[in-house]
């Protein structure tokens, strides 16, 4: 049975492989990344209209539009999300290109 184990973990170690496998953690890597950045800023859009829609009530007024909070809040998060991820996307690609031709 180590024997087995040892053949499986000596084919992932291939140079081959292992740059595949690298791309592949890299690219699931920049995907979270833009996944975490675009919900950050929906959620303080979000936390922004509640903040106003507690003042307004609080102050007799009536009550903000969520579109106006929300709407600026998803092309703000597509650009910073995108803008990330691409920065992560395209060092680890750089560096397993890198590290693969040395």
């Amino acid at each position: 049975m180590l024997t087995a184990v040892r053949r499986r973990v000596t084919r992932l170690r291939q140079p081959a492989r292992a740059r595949r496998i690298a791309r592949a953690l890299w690219i699931v890597w920049a995907v979270v990344v833009w996944n975490v950045v675009f919900d950050r800023v929906i959620v303080v859009a979000g936390r922004t209209y509640v903040a106003a829609a507690g003042r307004a009530a609080a102050d007799r007024a009536p009550r903000p539009n969520m579109d106006d909070y929300m709407r600026p809040a998803v092309t703000r998060g597509l650009w910073i999300a995108s803008g990330a991820a691409g920065v992560v996307l395209i060092t680890g690609l750089a560096s397993v290109r890198a590290a693969s031709h040395r």
